[in-house]
C-alpha cells in the first residue's frame, strides 16, 4: 500500500464507486473490505454488517474508499489527474468517467464523475507545454485550452508550435 494513500468520503456507495473505478481503469484491484461492526456510535446505527471501507488499488496508487455518511462532500478543489499519453488514451478515460456525469461540470480537461468526484484527463505533456521557457508559448497553449472541454493533444501541439 502507498505511503499516502487518498481517503474518498462516500454516503452509501463506495462499492459502487470502486466497482466503477476498477472498470475504467485497467490493471486496478481491490485490495481489502472492511465492515461496520456492531456499535452504539449514532452515526453508525443500522449499518452493523455493511461496508465501512475499501482499500483499492487503481494503477498502483493504492486509495481508500469510505461510506462514512452524508455529511462531506466531493468538491473540485481535489481532483485527481489522469496522465494520458495518446489522444486514444484521453477519449477512452473521458467517454468512461463521463457516463451519467453532468456535462456542465466538464472543462478545459476536468470532469466531475456520477459520483462527485472531480478528474483531470490531460496529456502528460501538459505542464511541459504550460511552463514553455517562452511565454507567448504558454499563452497560445492555455488559449487553445481554454476553449476545449475534452484536451485535444494534436490542438494544444500546434498552438505550441505556431
Amino acid at each position: 500500500m502507498s505511503k499516502v494513500t487518498p481517503c474518498l468520503w462516500f454516503d452509501t456507495n463506495a462499492e459502487e464507486a470502486v466497482a466503477f473505478y476498477l472498470g475504467v481503469f485497467p490493471d486496478s484491484r481491490i485490495l481489502e473490505i472492511s465492515r461496520y461492526p456492531e456499535s452504539e456510535h449514532p452515526a453508525h446505527l443500522g449499518r452493523a454488517g455493511t461496508v465501512l471501507s475499501i482499500a483499492f488499488e487503481l494503477q498502483g496508487q493504492t486509495y481508500t474508499a469510505l461510506n462514512g455518511g452524508p455529511q462531506f462532500k466531493f468538491t473540485a478543489a481535489v481532483s485527481l489527474q489522469v496522465m494520458c499519453d495518446t489522444q486514444e488514451e484521453i477519449d477512452s478515460y473521458w467517454s468512461k468517467l463521463t457516463v451519467d456525469a453532468p456535462e456542465e461540470a466538464q472543462q478545459c480537461g476536468w470532469l466531475q464523475d456520477k459520483f462527485g468526484l472531480s478528474w483531470q484527463v490531460v496529456p502528460r505533456e501538459i505542464a511541459s507545454l504550460m511552463a514553455h521557457a517562452d511565454p507567448a508559448v504558454s499563452a497560445r497553449v492555455m488559449r487553445a485550452l481554454l476553449t476545449m472541454t475534452k484536451l485535444d493533444i494534436a490542438t494544444l501541439k500546434a498552438a505550441a508550435s505556431q
